[in-house]
């Protein structure tokens, strides 16, 4: 058993370690409103391009007459036989379960599509060091062409390989990386390499109201319209304890409400009028859908790092409460270990004076 004196320096360790995890949840939770104030400032844009284009789709020429859908390759809709999923999770840990239900989710998709040849961009160190423990990395070669020039060919040696990781960009999310990750997947599909293009990450719209989505961003089927082809919800023991943890940190649990600015976005560039450009409609088009696909990309990933923030603020949360618990047992245990060694010092000094 335990002395008093091990009890007190476990105790004081606790106390410590709760210090510790106290510190981080406010931490997190400060990171939490930065992070969604940037989501929310992200979706103007987003929504604004989205009537530019839909606004646009009704000036150009550009439909087939047989299937209806625009003239263009980010349109094209192919059998999916080379598929690339964007695994985006986080660079760190304690966050409770926020990156093992991303990796679940993106298993399961991977799983569940045996007979396609799967690449996998893994966005953050989680995502990146599991996928590498399941899936080779592709392997590329150096190479001459006809005209003399070197490039890069692939050697597939399984159907599912990682093709490339982006550690740290969520981190310090900047758009030049998001960007250059938009067309690079753009690149691809264009040159048919892949024949769809999909991304898993935690949708985020307030603290109790996330989940994990599997989002499909290329083909695109009808402009302005998520394509969700998988979710995993929270537990209502999650979210009551997600609840708790943003209370005590001042964490606001509502949505915020962007109805009217959401609805002011929407007619940008909509009205019935003849729209004069200084480019043709078609250049602008043409030139507007990748900006698209970064914003889809952008959007992803702000909430995906506003949800990190909200689960690591949780985890911290529950590791305080467990802390303080553990301190309170180990309190009453010393006490009682005290108490025991002076009833059995005073046993001893009676049994002695009886003695004499």
């Amino acid at each position: 058993m335990a002395n008093v004196l091990d009890l007190r320096r476990r105790i004081r360790s606790v106390k410590n370690t709760r210090q510790i995890t106290k510190a981080m949840k406010m931490v997190s939770a400060a990171k939490l409103r930065r992070a969604q104030e940037r989501a929310l400032s992200a979706r103007p844009y987003a929504k604004m391009i989205t009537s530019v284009l839909e606004s646009l789709t009704r000036r150009i020429d550009r439909f087939d007459p047989e299937t209806g859908n625009l003239r263009h390759p980010l349109f094209a809709i192919r059998e999916e036989k080379r598929v690339l999923v964007v695994v985006v999770s986080g660079d760190k840990g304690f966050a409770g379960g926020f990156n093992a239900n991303i990796l679940k989710m993106a298993f399961q998709f991977i799983n569940g599509n045996p007979d396609k040849e799967i690449d996998v961009e893994a966005v953050g160190r989680k995502g990146r060091d599991q996928t590498r423990r399941h899936y080779p990395v592709a392997i590329y070669s150096e190479q001459t062409d006809e005209n003399g020039n070197k490039i890069q060919v692939r050697e597939r040696k399984v159907k599912v390989e990682v093709t490339g990781d982006h550690v740290g960009m969520l981190l310090k999310l900047e758009t030049s990386r998001v960007y250059e990750l938009a067309q690079s997947i753009i690149s691809r599909f264009v040159h048919e390499e892949i024949d769809a293009a999909y991304i898993v990450y935690n949708e985020f719209k307030s603290v109790i109201q996330q989940r994990v989505v599997v989002e499909k961003l290329l083909p695109i089927l009808k402009i302005g319209i998520p394509q969700i082809t998988g979710a995993a919800e929270p537990t209502e023991e999650e979210r009551e304890r997600t609840a708790e943890a943003a209370a005590s940190a001042g964490i606001s649990l509502e949505a915020v409400d962007t109805a009217e600015a959401d609805t002011e976005a929407k007619k940008f560039g909509t009205a019935k009028v003849d729209y004069i450009y200084d480019d043709p409609p078609n250049e602008l088009f043409d030139g507007l859908l990748p900006q698209y696909i970064f914003s889809m990309l952008y959007h992803a990933m702000t909430e995906s790092v506003a949800a990190e923030h909200a689960a690591r603020m949780t985890a911290m949360d529950s590791a305080t409460n467990n802390a303080s618990d553990m301190i309170d047992s180990l309190t009453l245990h010393m006490n009682r270990v005290r108490q025991a060694a002076i009833t059995k010092e005073i046993i001893e000094i009676v049994s002695g004076a009886a003695a004499l």
